[in-house]
C-alpha cells in the first residue's frame, strides 16, 4: 500500500502534538505500507529526506511575505497540493490520502481530485471545542475548514470518544463516518526516564517538584496550576512547579505568579530538548495536565511512559485515559482548589503514587503502542478501499 499523509508540522518542526503523532504514526506504518508525508519547509532539512522507513517531502509557501496565520497557511496549502503532485507524477500512483487537521484540508481535497484517489482524514481537535464556541471570523474560517475536510473525507478518524461525540455534533457527522483511534506513545523514548526515579533511594524522584510540559495556551489550564499553589505551599512549603513549554500566554502566567507571590516557587524553563524533558519526569514527584479542553492528552501518555505519577483534568479524552486512583488521578477542571486536593494527597502518599505509575506504565505497553494503532489505521485504510472498490464497481454496470 501506498499512503500519502499532509500535515503542516513534522520534526524537526514542532509547534504541537499534531508532529509527534504523525512522525510516529508513519514511523509505524512504514513497516507494513509505502509512506510518504508531505509536509512544511523547515530550516536546515533537505526537500527530500528518509524518516526510519518514511519519506519526507517538503514545501515552502507559495506567495509573498503575509503577517498573519490563515493566509500563511492557505499559502502553504498551494505548496503542498503542488509537492504532492510533484511527489504522485514522479513517484507513481498512491492508494489513498490521509490529511491532518484544517491546515491540511485543501491540499488534501486538490490531491484526491487530482489522483482520484480516497481522502482520509484525521481531526486532532475542533476550533469550536478549543474556544468553546465560534466567536471570531477567523475562528469560523477554520471551523469552515474543518467541516470542508470531514465532508470530503471518506472516514474520519478522531482520538477519543469524546472527540467522536464532537465532530458529529459541530460537523453533523454520521455515526458510520467516524472512526476512534487512539493516540500512542513510544514507551522507550521514556527509558531515560526511569533511570532517574529509583522509588525510595537516593538520587531518585524529588517530593517536591511538581511538573507541567505542553504549550503555553489558554486551553492548557497552566494558569489553574498556578492558581492552585498558594494552597499546595501552605500544606507542602517545599513545592516547586517547574513549567515546560512556550507558547503565546507565557507572559501571563509570568504575571499571574508574581502577583500570587511565588517567587522561586514556579520556574517556567522554556522549550525543553528530549533528555532534559526526560530527566524532568524522571525527577517529578508528579505531572499535571490541567487542561481546560483536551481532545486526547498525549502528555498524560508520556508522564504515564516515563513512570510518573499523573494527575489529569477530568474533560475530554483525559477522561477516558486516566481512571482515578487506578493509574493516576483526576481534578475538576479548571478549579485550582480541587487541583491543589489532588497534588497534595499524591506529595502525602508516595506509596500510592507509586503503585498508580506502575499501573500507568503497564497499560500504556499494552494499550497505547504505536504498531497497534498503525495497524487499526491501514485496517480503515483497507475498509476505505474496499468501499472504494465496490463503489467503482457498481458504477460500472
Amino acid at each position: 500500500m501506498r499512503v500519502m499523509m499532509i500535515s503542516w508540522e513534522y520534526p524537526p518542526r514542532v509547534v504541537g502534538g499534531l508532529a509527534r503523532h504523525v512522525q510516529e504514526l508513519a514511523r509505524a506504518m512504514a513497516e507494513s505500507a509505502e509512506v510518504h508525508v508531505v509536509t512544511c519547509a523547515v530550516e536546515g532539512s533537505g526537500s527530500v529526506e528518509r524518516d526510519r522507513g518514511v519519506w519526507v517531502h517538503r514545501a515552502s509557501p507559495i506567495g509573498p511575505l503575509v503577517d498573519d496565520f490563515m493566509s500563511w497557511a492557505m499559502q502553504l496549502s498551494h505548496a503542498l497540493l503542488a509537492c504532492g503532485c510533484t511527489v504522485a507524477v514522479r513517484g507513481g500512483p498512491f492508494d489513498i490520502v490521509h490529511a491532518h487537521d484544517w491546515t491540511a484540508a485543501l491540499a488534501g481535497a486538490g490531491l484526491k481530485r487530482e489522483m482520484g484517489l480516497p481522502l482520509l482524514a484525521t481531526i486532532h481537535a475542533t476550533e469550536f471545542g478549543r474556544n468553546g464556541g465560534l466567536c471570531i471570523p477567523a475562528q469560523r474560517r477554520i471551523s469552515d475548514l474543518e467541516w470542508f475536510l470531514c465532508y470530503e473525507a471518506w472516514r474520519v478518524i478522531v482520538c477519543s470518544l469524546h472527540m467522536q461525540s464532537e465532530v458529529m455534533g459541530v460537523f453533523g457527522l454520521p455515526a458510520d463516518k467516524v472512526r476512534v483511534m487512539p493516540n500512542g506513545v513510544d514507551a522507550e523514548q521514556f527509558a531515560q526516564a526511569l533511570s532517574y526515579r529509583s522509588w525510595g533511594g537516593a538520587g531518585g524522584a524529588d517530593d517536591s517538584i511538581i511538573l507541567f510540559v505542553g504549550r503555553l495556551v489558554h486551553e492548557k489550564g497552566v494558569h489553574t496550576l498556578i492558581e492552585a499553589m498558594p494552597k499546595i505551599l501552605k500544606y507542602w512549603p517545599g513545592a516547586r512547579l517547574v513549567i515546560a513549554g512556550r507558547g503565546p500566554a507565557e507572559e501571563s502566567l509570568r504575571r499571574l505568579a508574581a502577583g500570587l507571590g511565588l517567587g522561586g516557587s514556579v520556574s517556567m524553563v522554556g522549550f525543553i530538548p528530549d533528555d532534559e524533558r526526560n530527566r524532568l519526569y524522571g525527577m517529578a514527584a508528579v505531572a499535571v495536565v490541567p487542561s481546560l479542553y483536551e481532545p486526547f492528552g498525549i502528555t498524560a501518555l508520556e508522564a504515564m511512559a516515563a513512570g510518573t505519577p499523573l494527575i489529569a483534568a477530568d474533560t475530554g479524552g483525559l477522561a477516558e485515559i486516566v481512571n482515578n486512583g487506578v493509574n493516576g488521578w483526576q481534578f475538576y477542571a479548571g478549579s485550582s482548589n480541587s487541583l491543589a486536593d489532588a497534588v497534595l494527597h499524591v506529595l502525602h502518599s508516595p506509596e500510592e503514587a507509586r503503585r498508580a505509575a506502575e499501573v500507568a506504565r503497564r497499560e500504556v505497553l499494552s494499550t497505547y503502542d504505536w504498531g497497534a494503532i498503525a495497524r487499526g489505521t491501514i485496517d480503515v485504510y483497507d475498509e476505505v478501499l474496499s468501499d472504494a472498490a465496490a463503489q467503482e464497481e457498481a458504477m460500472a454496470r
